[in-house]
């Protein structure tokens, strides 16, 4: 049985952050000022303080500065929004990056769109959403576009004419996704929870993109042989020792036997996300910075 080839997001994410190095230390060599990521937690969310923490350690070691604010649960949300806006207004903070999921009391949408879409590098603003949607030049979600990069580096034939079917529809991934690929002109599909017959959609696809957040939702039989898959869920499950493992949307054993490139979980799309965000907020320098 031939293996498929595996997208290593640890490998490329690594390549991507020792470029970034260079480039950002040619910035302030260039400028005089460190490209400033500040980063906001509300709460004690466990992954997410994992997360704000991996960013952080990340931000520094490319050379930028990073900001944290950590906020408590009960924060009002006026609190928040005035925090943003003291953000916008500080001209050493060039990337804000509002930490999900907020507590129950506070609006997402309304504290995202209070970013300034030039700060925005998570690309969740309506303003860069709708430059994204026309091909405006705006910040890309960071996930999705870290999924465009692994296509990018490893399918050797580019992606003109292939079909792709992106498996969820969020305003984080799946949306964004499906627009990254019309841009690199495949043909999109989007499938959901309310499609019907999804085995048989999936199925066309050369490229499946999985974002419905339901562990090892795709099995073998949903997979077009030597289809590029891109599991971008990350889900927590019991393991063999009792201790929780995380694991994707994509039954990795069974589609790996049929499929003819995929991502592992750890290790695929997670350290691509960090890796655009850094990128991300070095492009918000640039065009901040005079």
């Amino acid at each position: 049985m031939t293996q498929p080839v595996v997208l290593d997001g640890k490998l490329l994410s690594a390549k991507i952050r020792s470029d970034l190095t260079g480039a950002v230390a040619g910035f302030v060599k260039a400028k005089g000022v460190k490209p400033g990521l500040a980063v906001v937690l509300v709460g004690e969310h466990p992954a997410s303080q994992v997360y704000v923490r991996n960013k952080a350690k990340q931000t520094v070691e490319v050379g930028m500065e990073s900001f944290e604010h950590k906020l408590p649960e009960t924060t009002p949300q006026a609190d928040l929004l005035a925090l943003i806006d003291k953000l916008n207004a500080d001209r050493a903070v060039h990337g804000i990056l509002v930490q999900l999921p907020l507590p129950a009391h506070i609006e997402a949408g309304k504290v995202i769109n209070r970013i300034h879409p030039d700060k925005d590098v998570d690309g969740f603003s309506a303003v860069n959403v709708g430059r994204l949607s026309i091909g405006m030049d705006g910040f890309v979600p960071c996930t999705p576009l870290g999924c465009l990069k692994l296509l990018h580096h490893y399918v050797p034939n580019g992606l003109a004419g292939k079909h792709a079917v992106v498996l969820g529809r969020s305003n984080i991934v799946g949306k964004p996704m499906a627009a990254l690929l019309l841009q690199n002109d495949c043909t999109v599909t989007i499938a959901h929870s309310k499609t019907k017959d999804l085995a048989a959609i999936t199925r066309q696809a050369d490229i499946l993109v999985a974002a419905i957040g339901r562990t090892k939702f795709v099995t073998a039989d949903m997979v077009k042989p030597g289809a590029v898959v891109i599991d971008v869920g990350i889900n927590r499950a019991a393991g063999a020792n009792g201790k929780d493992v995380l694991v994707g949307d994509v039954d990795y054993a069974a589609v790996s036997a049929v499929a003819g490139a995929i991502t592992p979980v750890p290790g695929g799309v997670g350290p691509m996300t960090i890796a655009c965000l850094l990128s991300n907020t070095l492009d918000a320098a640039m065009r901040i910075v005079p």
